[in-house]
């Protein structure tokens, strides 16, 4: 974790909590999955649900929808006509996202997609007002770059994960994936078309939108 332990659980305590349905899915994720790290949890799952609201977004496109507890944070801050679009390529794990859904009533909010992440992409149309980017690291650049097209005007993507605990920053740390973040990171910095912020939340989340001034010089 980016921030310390016990301010991290402070900030947990001071959240509104989600619910006895979200401690189940938590719970048996950690208990069903090899790597249950990958699940949001309460305090990044109620950040994309505000985001959400704060889009009025109708229309959200997940790469990675691992156990679902973003996809359903997501689906209840919806308007009743909204959608996500979630993608993963894990049978097993879409289908605890899929029977949780569907207890918390959002089910038909959700359209769930098995399959490589740039082949769903290929086959949907935007805009998106928000895409929420936390599949396969070595897949970021062109999940970005497949999306960004796609970004509704005033949208937003979030790529999860890109501090990767705290390890991009340690310069002697040349881990593949570490690599990869860093890379991706780099891009996004480097890109004029867009604007963007890396906030230290949970593992790091780059928020990235289309930029409307002209980019700085030098």
């Amino acid at each position: 974790m980016i921030v310390d332990e016990r301010v991290e659980a402070y900030a947990e305590a001071y959240s509104a909590p989600d619910g006895e349905l979200f401690e189940r899915l938590a719970a048996e994720t950690r208990e069903k999955t090899t790597a249950p790290q990958m699940m949001v949890g309460r305090i990044e799952g109620r950040f994309l649900g505000a985001i959400v609201r704060m889009l009025r977004a109708r229309r959200v496109l997940e790469l990675g929808t691992f156990t679902g507890y973003s996809s359903i944070s997501m689906a209840l801050a919806l308007p009743p006509a909204g959608r996500v679009i979630t993608c993963d390529v894990n049978e097993e794990t879409t289908a605890i996202a899929r029977r949780y859904a569907e207890e918390a009533g959002v089910v038909d909010r959700i359209d769930y997609r098995l399959g490589p992440g740039l082949e769903t992409i290929a086959e949907l149309e935007g805009p998106f007002e928000l895409v929420f980017i936390d599949a396969d690291k070595d897949g970021y650049v062109d999940y970005y770059e497949a999306t960004l097209p796609m970004l509704a005007d005033g949208g937003l993507i979030i790529a999860d994960n890109t501090l990767w605990s705290g390890r991009v920053a340690d310069p002697e740390d040349n881990e593949v994936t570490t690599r990869i973040i860093r890379e991706f990171n780099d891009h996004v910095r480097d890109d004029p078309r867009v604007e963007n912020v890396l906030l230290t939340v949970r593992d790091g989340m780059n928020l990235i939108w289309r930029r409307t001034s002209p980019a700085p010089v030098g």
